[in-house]
């Protein structure tokens, strides 16, 4: 997995089933498994495969954000916050933006992945120590 920012998502749909991008983020220290659950609560229910797990830069080598992607054997994709700011997301948070330099990290980070035309499949979802949030590649990048 590449801990460089990737300005120019990889991902694909695949043939009948939309391709969707987890954004992630968390505190140091989240427990793998608490992440994990998050996603899977999130990804119940909702059609499609995800191809990448996305993330702020600074989250890169966080143990349970490296552990989800490789865990669902998909790419990490990694953003600089400055890139992640000027994403429109519907949930800005004015205390994330505080202390990481962007409102968004999660619904930012899916939707950058996803690239152009992607939206947001699962608005954003918190636990104690993390937080996701899933966005749908735009079915014509498929």
């Amino acid at each position: 997995m590449s801990a460089e920012p990737t300005p120019a998502p990889a991902v694909t749909a695949a043939a009948g089933a939309p391709a969707l991008v987890v954004g992630a983020g968390c505190s140091r220290g989240c427990p793998p498994d608490e992440l994990a659950a998050l996603v899977d609560a999130a990804l119940a229910g909702v059609d499609g495969r995800v191809v990448a797990v996305s993330t702020i830069d600074r989250r890169a080598e966080e143990p349970c954000v490296a552990s989800l992607a490789r865990a669902r054997g998909v790419p990490l994709r990694v953003h600089p916050a400055a890139a992640l700011a000027e994403v429109p997301v519907p949930t800005p948070s004015s205390v994330v933006a505080a202390h990481v330099g962007t409102a968004s990290v999660a619904e930012a980070a899916a939707l950058l992945a996803a690239g152009p035309g992607a939206r947001i499949a699962v608005a954003k979802r918190r636990s104690a120590h993390a937080t996701c949030a899933i966005a749908e590649v735009a079915p014509w990048r498929g």
